[in-house]
């Protein structure tokens, strides 16, 4: 009996240091969530979101991490379905138990899990862009992508400069083109903007013409596309051959130039509002923006072989955030959260976040230049 007891206590004397070992390393690994549409239609979105994401925890964890704790992503491929979204979220938080959340791609994606991550307290910085996800405020949601009203007054700029007052809208029937859809609307009369119609159309749609000839009887002078699905090359191509001459405006959705290569020749002089990743070689050499923006793409592109798109660069703005705040505030999610919503002059793709308790965007509508298509390339508008 003597002998039992004193293996027994010999053996959990020896056993305390791995148990302190285990309990240090555990401590040293900081688990970050990710839902991203990677396959599927809103596979533009996610699948360059995925890739910056782990390209930018690899190199994080290369150079020792953050405070010296090393980044452990957990990425889930909602394929853009909300309904995985909200699984996967729940399986982040409760079985996971991550430190917060980055994603997801799409804007109703993002809706439905908005409360789930409040209950949970978890931080969640969105990669999509629709200001509801935002307005109102909600304590542990955040995103990167810049406000689709910025976005809209944008365009109506540009319209009042061509002269153009009475317009055509299109949208798709998904979070973003809901969202999208109403922001047009609501400002469009304090613009001096007349819609002449709004039609909306499934976002698995593969043809338009239906939808864009009632515009054509209208007679607009401009069209509004406002959609994250591949409809927004279709909308080109459908115009082209309808021989509808009025310009077409994109959303800050169409930043990616896998549509320009969908639309082909169709794609020519399209107009849309846009951060200035797509741009960056033409920036000044002071830019506040250019050595974080030509460094991203320089690593994505020679590490991908691939264009770099702004949706990408939503998740290394979401990353970035999220580690800064971290840097600032260690590794309590509480104090990670306050430390987030108080970052300031923060230099990302999108622009220069400024967040504070009443804006969890913390971009302002400089933020946005405007871009058009001009031989198969995307440069500013003038």
């Amino acid at each position: 009996m003597l002998l039992k007891k004193l293996f027994a206590t010999v053996l959990c004397v020896s056993l305390l240091p791995l148990a302190f070992s285990c309990k240090k390393q555990s401590g040293e690994t900081i688990k970050i969530g990710a839902i991203f549409a990677v396959t599927g239609p809103a596979s533009f979105l996610g699948a360059p979101e995925a890739k910056t994401a782990q390209m930018m925890v690899d190199e994080i964890n290369n150079s020792g991490g953050v405070n010296g704790k090393h980044l452990k992503l957990i990425i889930k491929d909602s394929a853009g379905n909300p309904e995985k979204a909200i699984s996967f979220a729940k399986q982040l938080i409760e079985e996971e138990k991550v430190f917060a959340i980055i994603g997801p791609s799409t804007s109703g994606e993002t809706m439905k899990i908005k409360t789930i991550c409040e209950d949970g307290k978890t931080i969640l910085i969105s990669c999509a862009a629709a200001e509801v996800i935002v307005n109102p405020v909600a304590r542990y949601v955040f995103k990167s992508p810049q406000k689709d009203s910025h976005a809209v007054q944008k365009i109506f700029e540009v319209m009042k400069k061509k002269g153009i007052t009475r317009i055509g809208i299109v949208s798709s029937n998904d979070g973003f083109g809901i969202a999208g859809k109403e922001q047009l609307e609501k400002i469009a009369p304090a613009q001096g903007i007349q819609i002449l119609i709004s039609e909306v159309y499934d976002k698995k749609a593969t043809d338009l013409t239906g939808v864009l000839t009632k515009l054509k009887a209208k007679n607009v002078q401009a069209v509004v596309n406002w959609s994250i699905v591949p409809a927004q090359s279709i909308v080109a191509k459908n115009m082209k051959q309808l021989n509808i001459n009025a310009p077409l405006f994109q959303s800050h959705g169409f930043g990616n130039i896998k549509y320009v290569k969908e639309a082909g020749e169709a794609a020519e002089g399209i107009i849309f509002p846009c951060g200035r990743l797509l741009i960056a070689e033409s920036l000044p050499a002071n830019h506040p923006q250019k050595s974080l923006l030509m460094k991203y793409k320089k690593d994505y592109e020679s590490k991908y072989g691939e264009d770099a798109s702004t949706f990408g660069g939503h998740a290394y703005d979401a990353m970035l955030v999220l580690i800064e705040g971290i840097k600032k505030a260690g590794s309590d999610k509480e104090k990670v959260r306050d430390a987030i919503e108080n970052l300031k002059g923060v230099a990302g793709t999108a622009g220069i976040f400024n967040f504070s308790p009443q804006d969890h965007n913390g971009l302002d509508i400089n933020a946005f230049d405007v871009l058009t298509v001009k031989g198969g390339k995307f440069v500013k508008y003038e």
